[in-house]
């Protein structure tokens, strides 16, 4: 194992054996992708500096090489700026990624243009290459597959519990009690089982802005779907993070909702002044305060106020919800990667099995 450790740093080119600091890079962002749903946007900034110097530097190298050479760089590497990168751009802006995602695969694009060299003493990685030869789009390739078997793994682990839904695919049951540290979309609402519920980083948006806790919401909800209990002055509502604390109110303690629900609102009304049933909320002209919060925050990841209301009218009545949990792509990206350096690309080599390539 050590031999052959020491021959692929001895032999390999030293630009691509540069290119493997992304490994723990990505092991790291998947990490925090899985723990919190955040990636520091600094993450990708080393790493796309290094791509572009590599890039330069892959490009002399083959210029001053030969014609053959020149023309194989160019063409792959052509390929994966003018074709990975748009495909990054356009599904982060049609909402199919997430800002962190579009930026690692851009990334990926930049850093492996073409396929890298690792000589082993046995042969050589990686070992399933494709005709064009453009690595970034083997580990996009890679990386679509790794996640198409996530639904499968969450239904199979939903069947042996004995928890079948049609959201079975997609979710997993969680306390209600949990919710306020979970991350993902609600699937359940008023009339039933849904694929466009609330995001609960935006439950946590409204909860800080309003300036209350999620057990005030569940306790005092008939009385909260009132507007007019809703804050003269609303809080810094975050980004929706678990842990995030509103640093820009210099009176923000550790937990930014502690004494909130105690707070003045809007008309003089007091929280506790009884409220409306359940069946009475359709009087309000705004329940829950549900607009009101959308014109004043920036966004709530796509939420509208339907969105919001049918998901805090649900968390206010349910014990156990099912909830999305969105595997984050940066995780079988890192997954894509990692088996694109060994292996290779998985589709072409499906296809070589079958005989169609």
């Amino acid at each position: 194992m050590l031999q052959a450790v020491i021959t692929v740093f001895l032999d390999s080119p030293t630009a691509d054996l540069l290119r493997l600091l992304a490994v723990p890079v990505f092991a790291w962002a998947a990490y925090r992708d899985v723990a919190t749903r955040r990636v520091p946007n600094w993450t990708w900034a080393p790493l796309a500096l290094l791509a572009l110097a590599l890039l330069g530097w892959d490009a002399w190298t083959a210029w001053t090489a030969s014609e053959f050479a020149w023309r194989r760089f160019l063409v792959p590497a052509a390929v994966s700026a003018g074709l990975v990168i748009p495909i990054a751009y356009l599904f982060w802006r049609t909402g199919g990624f997430g800002g962190a995602d579009a930026k690692a695969l851009m990334v990926i694009a930049l850093l492996f243009p073409v396929y890298p060299v690792y000589l082993l003493p046995s042969g050589t990685l990686p070992l399933q290459a494709t005709n064009i030869r453009v690595f970034s789009f083997t580990v996009l390739t890679n990386t679509v597959l790794f996640g198409l078997a996530a639904p499968l793994l969450l239904a199979a682990r939903n069947a042996a519990a004995g928890r079948v839904s049609s959201v079975m695919f997609v979710g997993r049951p969680v306390a209600v009690g949990n919710i306020p540290e979970t991350h993902g979309r609600l699937l359940d609402g008023p009339a039933g089982a849904t694929r466009r519920g609330l995001d609960l980083d935006a439950l946590r948006m409204y909860l800080r802005w309003r300036g209350i806790d999620f057990e005030t919401l569940r306790s005092r909800a008939d009385a909260l779907r009132d507007p007019a209990t809703l804050p003269d002055e609303p809080n810094p509502p975050t980004d929706g993070a678990v842990s995030a604390v509103p640093t820009d109110d210099p009176a923000a303690s550790d937990n930014p909702l502690d004494g909130a629900a105690d707070g003045a609102t809007r008309d003089g009304a007091a929280e506790d002044s009884g409220g409306d049933s359940p069946e009475d909320a359709d009087a309000f002209d705004d329940p829950w305060g549900a607009e009101a919060f959308l014109t004043d925050v920036d966004s709530a990841y796509g939420a509208t106020a339907e969105d919001l209301r049918d998901g805090l009218d649900v968390l206010a009545a349910e014990d156990t919800v099912w909830v999305s949990p969105g595997i984050p792509f940066i995780v079988p990206m890192f997954v894509g990667l990692v088996v694109a350096l060994t292996y290779g690309d998985v589709l072409f080599g499906l296809f070589a099995l079958v005989g169609t390539v």
